[in-house]
């Protein structure tokens, strides 16, 4: 029987690529461990960190506020229109509380944030990096790890388990408004049985999700920026707008993915 040899030349194509994918996870938990370490190390940054804070939490208040709101009001009507086909539109309220607390909360704020802070830090850093700033931060012997990573991934780690809980609150106020005040809802029967229903553990899982997609987006948000001098496809600002949309991407498919992963944990 004849084999057909041009399957044996991907062989070599594949092990180049799967070596390749090893060596970048290994140095993206590497960097994510240097900066986590340099969190606790004095001086502490404490100012740097609210400032970061600030920035990262304080400034995506109002984006993840209004997200919230309106996916509330939106699970509100599909959860009405499929509940009262079974005569159970009582359990509205803990329908729309479920979703958002266990799963749409942390995610979709996460996926805001991404979009306004995960992609400006991507850029700054990158910025930072083709204009040889980083470059003189180590010749002053200034670690640009823990000056510029550590304060961003402390912030990111407070500030996304509070945006959860903001987009949570108004999502379940959407919910309230589409459900009770539009569709008609007793509002007693809503918000009782959601507190019947959600339990601590419910919540306590949102906020792991929280906290684990804060590092997640810092991580890969920094890392693109930090190494944007090591891409193929070009240097200067044609590499900064590239590892800015590259970072957005990953970070965003790598949240839905470790959600997956910690549901599956968590249910």
């Amino acid at each position: 029987m004849k084999i057909n040899t041009n399957v044996f030349d991907y062989i070599p194509v594949t092990g180049r690529f799967v070596i390749s994918l090893i060596r970048e996870v290994g140095a993206v938990f590497v960097f994510f461990y240097r900066g986590f370490v340099h969190i606790f190390s004095f001086p502490w940054q404490i100012f740097k960190i609210v400032s970061q804070i600030y920035f990262i939490g304080t400034k995506s208040i109002v984006i993840v506020g209004l997200t919230g709101t309106f996916t509330g009001m939106v699970l509100g009507m599909q959860g009405y229109y499929s509940l009262v086909r079974f005569g159970a539109e009582g359990m509205l309220g803990a329908v729309v509380a479920l979703s958002l607390i266990m799963e749409l909360g942390p995610v979709l704020a996460a996926i805001m944030v991404v979009g306004r802070a995960g992609s400006a830090i991507a850029a700054e850093i990158g910025i930072m990096r083709i204009s040889e700033q980083i470059d003189a931060l180590e010749t002053m012997d200034i670690n640009p790890i823990r000056f510029l990573v550590s304060p961003k991934l402390a912030a990111a780690m407070i500030s996304l388990p509070l945006l959860t809980a903001l987009f949570d609150v108004m999502g379940i106020i959407g919910g309230y408004l589409t459900g009770s005040v539009l569709l008609g809802v007793s509002p007693g029967i809503f918000f009782s049985c959601m507190e019947s229903t959600v339990m601590f553990s419910d919540v306590a899982g949102g906020f792991y999700k929280a906290f684990a997609f804060g590092i997640i987006l810092t991580v890969i948000s920094c890392y693109k920026g930090f190494y944007v001098h090591k891409r193929p496809d070009g240097f200067g600002a044609k590499g900064v707008s590239t590892a800015t949309t590259s970072a957005v991407v990953l970070s965003s498919v790598f949240i839905l993915v470790v959600d997956y992963i910690l549901t599956s944990f968590l249910i």
